[in-house]
């Protein structure tokens, strides 16, 4: 062979094995993207003020090396690397999460009706059959959102977030479900709620008083598993005094030598690092709850507000009881003053809005605090009269607590909230003017919405947790087999006319129509998006769904600059809180 045609040959050989260690690195690594817009830059760093390093087109495909933000640093061959935008890309749905192997004769617990097995870890993966709550399972194999499990009829992968883990007897040395072995446990709390489930979401059936003797058949994850009325239940056990006997090795609240507990009687209240009012705050509590008061000091209690977490909290905002009967909470405020926040505000003859109006402030007045009654306070007027102002319009100088506003989590705490991220799978959507997919946008955008909600208390399901096509018909079923308080689902918009932006929101009943409007009016002031208004949509998920439905596109991908904005995290995460907001302004007013 001549050495000119040599030359080819090594060239080629060269570019066969220099591409080997970017194979090797795909194979570890174990995760793809795929370019979504046209053109793309390739950037030296994550952001746009970076030197363009080059560019990859649509459809590529490049290993992922690592995250920061909205940008993602991938591989371009050899020890080449570039980062590009996230919202320009789409991940690979074939690559499964890595699987762990779960030790031998580690069983669980279903939470859940109707909990779909899966052939694979994913929603893109074939339906065997399904469980239900209080089923117990062996637990094979799991990752992080997936675990596969065992009974004696079937064997699939099932969402991990509705499985509860168990150890066999065997393995922690927890007593047998066997009468003569249960580990017995006494109730600290003066009532402790019996549920139906390991969750405080979960139907309560009951309730147990102070000193009451429960047997224990296991414990997990903070719950104690009881039988209450001849029945399986569950209760919260840092409320249990467990037998010393017991393996439980589990730390029970002090408590004072005198046994008082407090119910809080303002609508929510902090609880702060110290006793005092310029402590951090750490948490809140709410009308309503009930807590082990461990110390008292100088009118401050100190309360386990959440499990092995204590702080304190301002005791005039509790109904103090000491084994039974109610104790007259400590109402009168000394060395206390109020500063008026706002011009015109009412001050009422009685703690109510319903009160008659007997005077009004303005900004920079201050008063006398006599006493403080649920959220208002008692002040001393120039004539000599007492009256009362909302206690969350004003701010407090002195021994007195300030009374905070409750805020939007109330409303939506325990509802039911189903969010549908539009197309998936090979449904792509429309696709932006710069290569955007409408189904990977409402996916990005529906994660943030899931975990503003899911961090207020609210009971959130996804019909889609990844790239994967779901039917409209399954979305819908969805909504109606957990017998949603709200169904969202979420689009983005496209026209011939590039000039089109804004947001819209459909419903097709009168019943759908309030839902609409509170979260499309909140999310447009979020957002600043121009408004289109609310409006009559035939659309299956509206028109099949028994439950309360909305549509909402959120900004036009076929307009170049909204397709950026709405790109934007800031963006996605105005519309998570907009949406938020406007559903406890729906609960709030028609719930």
């Amino acid at each position: 062979m001549p050495k000119r045609k040599m030359v080819p040959v090594i060239l080629c050989l060269l570019l066969i094995f220099g591409s080997l260690p970017a194979l090797e690195t795909a194979k570890a690594n174990n995760e793809r993207l795929t370019i979504t817009a046209t053109s793309l830059n390739v950037r030296q760093g994550p952001g746009l003020s970076y030197p363009v390093a080059g560019s990859v087109k649509k459809g590529e495909k490049y290993l992922i090396v690592k995250k920061e933000g909205d940008w993602i640093q991938i591989s371009l061959g050899g020890s080449k690397k570039g980062w590009v935008a996230e919202w320009f890309t789409a991940m690979d749905s074939n690559v499964l999460p890595a699987v762990t192997q779960k030790p031998a004769g580690t069983t669980g617990s279903v939470t859940v009706n109707g909990l779909r097995v899966r052939k694979g870890p994913g929603t893109e993966f074939q339906i065997v059959g399904s469980l239900n709550s209080g089923q117990a399972v062996e637990i094979m194999n799991s990752n992080n959102k997936w675990t596969e499990v065992r009974t004696s009829a079937i064997q699939g992968w099932v969402a991990k977030e509705f499985i509860i883990t168990i150890k066999d007897s065997k393995e922690t040395g927890t007593p047998a479900n066997n009468e003569n072995s249960k580990t017995k446990g006494v109730v600290t709390a003066d009532s402790l709620n019996v549920r139906e489930k390991p969750s405080t979401t979960a139907k309560t059936i009951g309730s147990l008083k102070r000193g009451a003797e429960v047997s224990i058949f296991s414990q997990s994850n903070g719950w104690a598993e009881i039988t209450y009325s001849g029945r399986k239940a569950w209760v919260s056990d840092q409320f249990l005094k467990v037998n010393q006997n017991t393996s439980s090795d589990k730390k029970q609240p002090s408590s004072p030598a005198n046994q008082y507990s407090g119910t809080v009687t303002a609508s929510q209240l902090y609880v702060r690092d110290r006793n005092a009012l310029n402590g951090k705050v750490i948490g809140t509590i709410t009308q309503g709850q009930s807590f082990q008061i461990i110390e008292e000091v100088n009118n401050w209690v100190k309360i386990e507000y959440k499990a092995g977490e204590t702080g304190w909290a301002a005791g005039w905002f509790f109904q103090k009881t000491k084994n039974g009967p109610v104790i007259t909470p400590n109402q009168p405020v000394k060395n206390s003053r109020l500063n008026i926040l706002h011009d015109g505000t009412n001050i009422r003859k009685g703690p109510s809005t319903g009160s008659s109006v007997i005077s009004r402030a303005n900004q920079g007045d201050t008063f006398e605090v006599i006493s403080v009654k649920n959220d208002w306070y008692e002040i001393s007027l120039s004539n000599g009269l007492t009256g009362f102002v909302a206690g969350w319009i004003v701010s407090i100088q002195g021994n007195s607590g300030q009374i905070e506003k409750p805020g939007a989590e109330m409303h939506t705490k325990n509802r039911t909230i189903v969010i549908d991220p539009g197309h998936g799978g090979r449904d792509n959507g429309t696709t932006g003017v710069r290569g955007t997919l409408e189904k990977s946008l409402t996916l990005k955008t529906a994660q943030l919405v899931y975990d503003k909600l899911k961090a207020s208390g609210t009971n959130v399901i996804m019909t889609r947790n990844n790239d994967s096509y779901i039917s409209l018909g399954s979305r819908v079923s969805t909504g109606h087999y957990q017998n949603a308080d709200a169904f969202i689902s979420l689009h983005f918009d496209s026209t011939n006319d590039r000039s089109v932006r804004g947001m819209t929101t459909y419903y097709y009943n009168s019943n759908q129509k309030p839902l609409g409007e509170q979260i499309h009016s909140s999310v447009i002031s979020k957002t600043m998006l121009k408004d289109r208004g609310t409006r009559f949509g035939d659309y299956h998920v509206l028109r099949e769904n028994r439950q309360k439905a909305i549509l909402v596109e959120l900004g036009y991908l076929s307009n170049p600059a909204e397709e950026m904005l709405v790109n934007t995290s800031q963006y996605q995460q105005a519309v998570a809180n907009g949406i938020f907001d406007g559903l406890a302004r729906y609960f709030k007013n028609y719930n």
